[in-house]
């Protein structure tokens, strides 16, 4: 830790969760003063989720989720974040419970001790206040963290500056597919009626056919399928334009087949005499062209039930999922049209923003994006401007995305970290010693070759700062 300069004025942080307390912890660890704003245990203050006043509370799963460095992006995350001396994977590694190869904590000593050390240290001072629209204009530098629950009035300040139509609403989900798990033995590559988009491209959907047997196999998987249920809070109604597949599917066998996998327009070139009875279509999901979305497949199934009904589509029966689907209600920006890569608003710069507000999901990546926004804000108080890790590490990965990694004039939508959103790497065919990889081990080792690639990026952008 640097010695603090008297004359530095502190940074303001909203929010005490995952985000905020690591956004706070950087900024105080590089020597600058840091006010956490949490709304939580002001009398008659609450969320719909909390149910403590603690710093970093876990408000639903107590898992950090895989801690495999090599072989999973989140691992990949886990090891940056360690690097830089995060205090949420520091907290979480001396509060550790069973879980196999993941990361899971003891939700309770977890909060208690992030909230004991950033009480403990110096430069941070906690109060306990519900900020109420802007910040007071002259707070120079703060940090937005308040979470998928932000406090409506401040979230109705946003609004009004983003200029954005909405902020929080019932999020529609459709699950995205790695490209590489796709099987173009199956699937062909087509737009419907071989239309042109703005790109010039006439192939532009991966499209899944299917005969009568297996479609009705699949809308009877479809409906005894698993659901989830809302919680009280966020009963909303649906709206015809995000329909879960699922309550398609309720009202009628055959809609689904006039919807979103109606097959007029596209020919299978494998067998063109033959019209497919259905057709399930993906689409391009980032520039990167790894990760494709399921058209109009939001739903609410339960996670566990959706892999093994997705998969019984045909191409997609060895699919790897970099997200699951889901309905739910979200709170975050449009932040590749508001955010800069230093993750401020481009109408007023003094904000920040971390966390799940800026468009990650996972407890992880909200932690992430508070600790870079810790570091680009310090280091800007500092007089030591900072740019972003790049993006073949996990952090510059998640940055590229929430800031411009979508495609042009597609819908912004949360993500977790995975491997499709950081740069490709071709698949190794022999080891550091000369041998030959089997085939089927040669997608983990392309993994871990990105993960070494990903840390000596994070470790050198570190000893530059």
């Amino acid at each position: 830790m640097t010695t603090p300069s008297p004359t530095l004025s502190p940074i303001h942080v909203i929010g005490g969760g995952l985000a905020g307390s690591e956004a706070a912890w950087q900024i105080a660890q590089a020597g600058v003063p840091v006010v956490i704003h949490e709304m939580r245990g002001v009398p008659g203050v609450k969320t719909d989720a909390h149910h403590t006043d603690g710093l970093a509370e876990l408000v639903c799963s107590n898992s950090f989720r895989s801690d495999d460095w090599e072989h999973n992006a989140v691992g990949l995350l886990h090891a940056e974040m360690r690097a830089l001396g995060s205090i949420i994977m520091a907290s979480g590694d001396v509060n550790q419970v069973p879980a196999g190869g993941a990361l899971a904590v003891d939700r309770e000593a977890f909060s208690r001790t992030v909230t004991d050390r950033l009480h403990a240290h110096p430069l941070v001072t906690v109060v306990r206040e519900e900020i109420a629209g802007l910040p007071p204009e002259e707070w120079d530098s703060v940090i937005v963290a308040s979470g998928p629950l932000t406090s409506p009035a401040l979230a109705e300040a946003i609004l009004s500056l983003s200029g954005e139509e909405a902020l929080s609403f019932f999020d529609a989900i459709a699950p995205i597919v790695h490209a590489d798990s796709i099987d173009f033995d199956i699937a062909w590559r087509q737009s419907r009626y071989d239309k042109e988009g703005p790109g010039g491209d006439a192939a532009a959907y991966v499209n899944c056919p299917m005969d009568k047997a297996q479609y009705e196999a699949f809308i009877d998987a479809l409906l005894d399928g698993p659901k989830a249920e809302f919680k009280e809070w966020e009963n909303v109604p649906y709206f015809d334009g995000c329909l879960p597949i699922e309550v398609m599917a309720e009202r009628g066998r055959e809609t689904l087949r006039h919807g979103p996998m109606k097959p007029v327009g596209l020919t299978n070139p494998r067998d063109p005499l033959v019209k497919s009875y259905a057709i399930v279509q993906l689409r391009q999901d980032n520039a990167l062209g790894t990760l494709f979305n399921m058209v109009g497949f939001q739903t609410k199934l339960k996670h566990g039930a959706q892999a093994e009904v997705f998969r019984m589509i045909p191409g997609l029966q060895n699919a790897q999922f970099a997200r699951l689907g889901g309905l739910h209600r979200n709170t975050y920006l449009n932040s590749p049209q508001l955010l800069d890569r230093q993750l401020r608003m481009k109408a007023m710069p003094r904000l920040r923003f971390a966390g799940q507000v800026t468009g990650v999901e996972g407890y992880v990546e909200s932690a992430a994006t508070g600790l870079l926004a810790g570091r680009l804000a310090a280091a800007e108080r500092l007089g030591k401007p900072l740019d972003a890790p790049a993006a073949h590490t996990a952090i510059g990965a998640l940055v590229e995305h929430i800031t411009g990694g979508h495609l042009t004039g597609s819908k912004f939508q949360p993500m977790n970290i995975n491997y499709g959103l950081l740069p490709p790497l071709d698949a190794p065919k022999i080891d550091e010693a000369g041998v030959k990889i089997p085939l089927k081990e040669r997608g983990r080792a392309k993994k871990r070759l990105m993960s070494l690639r990903a840390l000596r990026e994070l470790e050198a952008w570190r000893d530059a700062a």
